[in-house]
């Protein structure tokens, strides 16, 4: 579960400047505001996918391929969101290191 707590401590660390950035004039969402609702995404397919956890180790599931389902698109959408954050700091960190 450190992954979540990861992702947590990832999306409450935003600046609220980023969440409230202005959209360009051709009505397109800006990356801040597209990373967020990423996040929020996985937020909610990781808790669909703990809510189907409990149910399956209680016994109150009757499919099990929901939950492994749900579990696996939780995984891939972090995967993605790890990946966009990394590209988004190496961009960084290559512009950083350009010479005026």
């Amino acid at each position: 579960m450190d992954a979540i707590s990861s992702i947590d401590a990832l999306s409450s660390a935003l600046p609220t400047s980023l969440t409230s950035a202005p959209t360009r004039s051709t009505g397109d969402a800006s990356f801040a505001t597209s990373i967020t609702g990423a996040i929020d995404e996985l937020r909610g397919l990781q808790s669909q996918s703990d809510a189907l956890k409990v149910a399956a180790v209680t016994g109150d599931l009757d499919d099990i391929h929901a939950a492994m389902i749900a579990s696996t698109r939780a995984a891939v959408t972090l995967e993605l969101v790890a990946a966009v954050r990394n590209k988004g700091v190496d961009a960084f960190n290559e512009i950083m290191r350009m010479q005026a």
